[in-house]
């Protein structure tokens, strides 16, 4: 029986029923168990598996498995049940609901198999998934859960007048290759680009992510932008526009994280950036490419989790994530500073962790390609991404200055979701034929080999590099400081330039009202003055007209209007 539920059911419906449950300890262990279900179930069906309906005489695939869609799928249940062993001491019932109903959302949107169910999916990621920002309860989250939600629910529009076209256009509502030719595949590509973080419409992610609760920024970050990356493979491999728009999101994001004081803010930008390296190469198109995207995010999604675990657990003790306010809390964090170390080691690409193994992949995709510039764009971003990633995060968080405090350890369910990422983390990049195995394409008849001296020296003189300019930079003073300040970035947009115009608008609009007004008054008495003196004495109407005179006035008066009523 189980046999026939769809992906991603038995996380909603589990989600659907946790609310219920008698206590906060139930609820956990619930919600635990229903993410290792919702995985043994997907291992269950075959992988070629689909599930065809027909309302009203349109087919929908509403399940269509294959190894892309499998590979989302498994890696979004793993990230549900981190998330949920993440946040098992929480006791709140819509965290855990918006968590379960998010992640089995994202897994159905991974295998539908038309444009229908994928924008029901779609939809659903954006409703459910806001509540893990309106849950931390502030005015600023419940103003940030509205951004959020308008420009998540947008995507969604955007996603079905492009079905809509494309079923015109064809008659055919398949979620296959797209392509940017139509109208409608076009609007399909700014829907998922909202959700993957494109230039200028990547905002969201930055100003949302750190306004959540500390185990909703885990959830947040592991299925939204995947969702979308998972999209494009699916519908938009191959389109070279994609390669340079990725290249442009790995570069602009590191001079941004490197200011930014917010840690949980930096990972955000970094997630942007890392983001990019996945456009590219669904960009590039060819199957290394595909395969390095698609293992890349499932890397992202472990180490990524992982160090917004990190510093979800430095606000859960310390009270706040700000840079300028932490430091020396490897004194009484170890645990907490050795995963986050690992993580940002991960994310960094260093040989024998898991980042090593999937970007290196993209990179060398590019250079078979030929996209030399865009390539050594990649490598110029890897560099950053050591920088405010792999040094930033654990250096102002746990040691640099000594800001005195002293707090507890993270408690043991954050430290075993750390542990089992940083494993992870460790694992794929030690031994990562498991995954690569999961990958669209055949990695024998690619003849790839992670560790091959180039790929290795590489890396390192890359990673040396960054690391001696980061030390160069504090040595001499010489590094952006840590400063109790907001930087926004294209929010300018929404939060400055747009309130300013409205602004000077309605000023504008009130001083040309009171100058009309004060015309029109003028006007009015420089009339009104004129017919005074006309009709005044000694006025030319002011004195009395001989009788003749007027009985002339009156007959040319007549005439006229005689001459304008039938002529």
């Amino acid at each position: 029986m189980i046999e026939m539920l769809p992906p991603g059911a038995i996380l909603i419906l589990g989600g659907l029923l946790l609310p219920f449950l008698p206590n906060k300890l139930v609820r956990s262990i619930f919600g635990v168990v229903i993410t290792v279900l919702g995985m043994a179930h997907l291992w269950m069906l075959p992988t070629d598996f689909s599930w065809v309906v027909t309302p009203y005489g349109y087919e929908l695939e509403v399940v269509r498995l294959d190894k892309l869609s499998f590979l989302f799928a498994t890696i979004f249940h793993l990230a549900a049940a981190l998330s949920m062993i993440y946040a098992f001491h929480v006791d709140d019932r819509i965290q855990h609901l918006a968590g379960l109903t998010y992640s089995g959302s994202a897994v159905a949107a991974a295998c539908a198999g038309d444009l229908i169910t994928l924008f029901v999916f779609w939809e659903a990621t954006a409703i459910t998934s806001v509540f893990l920002i309106w849950a931390n309860n502030t005015e600023r989250a419940y103003s940030t859960g509205i951004r959020y939600l308008m420009m998540q629910v947008g995507s969604g529009v955007l996603l079905l007048a492009g079905a809509v076209m494309i079923f015109e256009e064809t008659g055919n509502l398949a979620f296959n290759h797209i392509g940017i030719e139509s109208v409608g595949g076009k609007l399909i590509l700014l829907a998922f680009g909202i959700k993957a973080c494109f230039p200028f419409l990547h905002n969201w992610l930055q100003d949302a992510y750190p306004e959540a609760t500390v185990t909703g920024t885990v959830w947040l970050s592991a299925f939204t932008t995947k969702l979308a990356i998972y999209a494009l493979c699916r519908g938009y491999a191959g389109t070279d526009m994609l390669i340079y728009v990725g290249a442009t999101m790995t570069a602009f994001p590191i001079f941004y994280a490197v200011i930014e004081n917010d840690l949980r803010r930096v990972l955000a930008y970094s997630l942007n950036n890392q983001l990019g390296y996945m456009v590219v190469g669904v960009g590039i198109g060819t199957p290394l490419a595909i395969n390095g995207t698609v293992s890349h995010a499932f890397a992202h999604i472990i180490y990524k989790g992982l160090l917004f675990m990190s510093m979800g657990a430095v606000l859960h003790r310390v009270g706040t994530i700000k840079g300028s306010e932490l430091g020396g809390l490897y004194r009484t964090m170890p645990l907490t500073m050795i995963f986050c170390v690992i993580g940002a080691m991960a994310i960094s690409a260093f040989p024998l962790f898991s980042g090593f193994v999937t970007k290196s992949m993209i990179l060398t995709a590019a250079a078979e390609e030929h996209h030399t510039f865009v390539f050594l764009v990649l490598l110029f971003a890897s560099a950053g991404v050591f920088h405010h990633s792999g040094i930033k995060i654990p250096y102002f968080a746990f040691f640099a200055h000594d800001s005195g405090h002293r707090p507890k350890e993270a408690p043991w369910n954050m430290l075993l979701a750390m542990a089992i990422a940083a494993f992870l983390c460790i694992g794929i990049g030690v031994y990562a034929d498991p995954l690569y195995a999961l990958l669209p394409y055949d990695m024998h008849e690619l003849h790839w080999v992670a560790y091959d001296a180039t790929h290795v020296v590489t890396m390192l003189q890359l990673l040396l590099s960054s690391a001696l300019a980061f030390v160069f930079l504090q040595k001499f003073g010489l590094y952006p400081p840590e400063l109790k300040s907001t930087n926004i970035d294209v929010e300018w947009i929404y939060r400055k330039a747009i309130p300013s115009i409205l602004t000077l608008t309605y000023q504008v609009g009130v001083d040309s009202q009171k100058a009309m007004k004060e015309q029109i008054s003028e006007g009015i008495g420089s009339f009104m003055g004129s017919v005074r003196r006309m009709y005044e004495p000694p006025g030319p109407l002011g004195e009395p007209w001989p009788t003749g005179a007027t009985a002339m006035w009156a007959a040319i008066l007549l005439g006229v209007y005689l001459l304008a009523y039938y002529f």
